[in-house]
């Protein structure tokens, strides 16, 4: 239609060419979000960040469970110029308000269903009157829906394009937040790494995507907003249960949809009948990221599903992507594909690329760029001399160009598709009056791929037991969220340091993870 530019993306494009197609359909209720709708409500976001003086580049934070106005309302901050920081929904407190702080986030909105931890938010750097609630109001939070049916439905004067602002991990701990360059293109302008992802996944506006994950994670989000540009649906997950998974690809006609391995364990647990029982032919593309796929899990995925398994090697810091088919991984097992963004580097630790079948550090030539907010150094430190980036994991290249990842950045856990960083969880435990010395690694999980174990070296005269394994557990449990806890405790006489002080994490690891063919799950 004449009225929009041939490249323009964006949800008001399918707000006048399809109005009543429900962009977003709850799983659990059945719900749905129309595309008028969307556009409404994002419009209504954008005014109200205006309200408060928001600029482009301002940042702003949605704190929100699955629900079908989170990609809307995201959207809404974004259309603004935003940067908009989605904050996972188990963490603390004391966890939010660490990101709050350190994104310098201005505006936030959250649900009653949250309002347990967000009563408890300080957020000093929150603008007065801009913490809003959905559902609800008191405690200190304005009621959003209140707040947005006194504002206009149309879009705002000055539209650009924000972006996402996910969180990664720093060296201390403290989770660090990843800033990409903002477009300068006109509004509703993909940039190239989504149009290259659409074009390898064939999404379009007949694509009906199913991800059943929270949002507030870097692929959900991510892929929510792109179906909202270009005009597909998607399913908003409930809690994750194999079969109903296999109910909701055969009722809503599922097309595309993405997983971590642990969803592909748990649905190949079930029984052969429920298996065979649903329909699933409508699926041209199964995407999986996020961890390593066990290769026996991986091949069952595709005897069961046929060859519409697809995976990609990438970051929150998107500075490379590395796509596989179906059909390159059963010639290639094992690999992770090769670039469709970006050039795969494998460099020795001076930075030198290291040839053909050496192993190294993956990094990333000709690709997009990215810093670490708040932290200079981290930033420095992911990039060598000729300006290629890395996300820290190690693996390398064959002789036509397929990349196998060996091991991952700086110990990060990857367990069911979430990302745990040890650094955190050990200097808790350091505090804890029976433990000496600490290290928290990953062990292989047959259905999580990797879970968090605690190995401690106790104060001399202190015995181990398994009653002071299960104080450490809760300790962990009182002070953080529990997916960052440990599920076991080991206890040693002595960890593996250097006279300098200097842990050998990787030999202590490598004692679980002897037998495999790799490092990572």
């Amino acid at each position: 239609m004449s009225e929009f530019r041939e490249d323009e993306k964006h949800p008001g494009v399918w707000a006048v060419r399809t109005p009543s197609k429900p962009a977003f359909i709850h799983q659990i209720t059945g719900e749905a979000i129309t595309y008028a709708e969307v556009e409404s409500l994002s419009n209504q976001v954008a005014h109200l960040a205006r309200s408060f003086g928001l600029k482009r580049g301002d940042h702003a934070a949605v704190f929100l469970e699955n629900r079908l106005d989170y990609a809307p309302i995201f959207w809404g901050f974004m259309r603004a110029g935003l940067k908009v920081i989605p904050i996972p929904t188990h963490l603390t407190p004391e966890e939010v308000d660490y990101l709050l702080n350190d994104s310098g986030a201005k505006i936030l909105v959250t649900s009653q269903a949250k309002r347990a931890v967000a009563e408890k938010l300080t957020g000093p750097g929150l603008l007065p009157g801009a913490r809003f609630m959905l559902d609800d109001a008191g405690g200190g939070f304005a009621s959003l829906e209140a707040a947005l049916a006194r504002l206009p439905t149309h879009p705002i004067a000055d539209p650009s394009e924000g972006s996402e602002m996910l969180y990664s991990s720093g060296t201390t701990g403290k989770p660090k937040g990843v800033l990409r360059p903002m477009s300068e293109a006109p509004f509703g302008t993909p940039t190239k790494g989504m149009v290259l992802t659409i074009e390898r996944w064939g999404i379009d506006q007949d694509t009906v995507w199913f991800h059943p994950a929270p949002l507030y994670h870097a692929a959900p989000i991510g892929y929510a907003l792109r179906i909202m540009r270009w005009g597909g649906t998607m399913i908003v997950a409930g809690k994750f249960d194999p079969e109903a998974a296999l109910a909701t690809i055969e009722k809503h006609r599922v097309t595309h949809s993405q997983w971590v391995p642990t969803h592909f364990v748990r649905m190949l647990r079930l029984p052969d009948e429920v298996k065979a029982k649903y329909d699933l032919s409508s699926l041209r593309c199964a995407i999986h990221a996020a961890a390593p796929c066990p290769p026996q899990d991986k091949k069952a995925m595709i005897d069961w599903w046929g060859p519409v398994i697809e995976e990609y090697y990438a970051g929150s810091e998107a500075n490379g992507v590395v796509t596989i088919s179906s059909e390159e991984w059963l010639k290639k097992p094992g690999s992770v594909g090769t670039n469709i963004l970006g050039k795969t580097r494998i460099c020795d630790d001076e930075g030198n690329e290291v040839p053909v079948g050496v192993e190294g550090t993956i990094y990333f030539s000709d690709g997009p760029s990215f810093e670490y907010h708040n932290d200079p150094q981290k930033t420095a430190d992911s990039r060598n001399a000729q300006g290629w980036t890395t996300l820290g994991d190690v693996g390398y290249l064959d002789a036509d160009g397929y990349l196998f990842l060996t091991d991952r950045k700086t110990f990060m856990i990857v367990s069911g598709g979430v990302n745990i960083y040890p650094a955190e969880i050990e200097n808790l435990l350091a505090t804890h009056p029976k433990v000496g010395d600490v290290a928290v690694i990953g062990v292989p999980d047959e259905e999580f791929g990797e879970s968090v174990k605690a190995v401690i070296e106790l104060p001399e005269g202190m015995a181990p037991s398994e009653e002071l394994a299960r104080e450490i557990i809760e300790f962990c449990r009182a002070n953080l969220s529990h997916v960052k806890c440990p599920r076991t405790v080991d206890f040693v006489d002595r960890l593996p340091r250097a006279d300098n002080g200097k842990l050998y994490k990787r030999q202590l690891r490598d004692q679980y993870w002897q037998g495999r063919d790799r490092r990572i799950a």
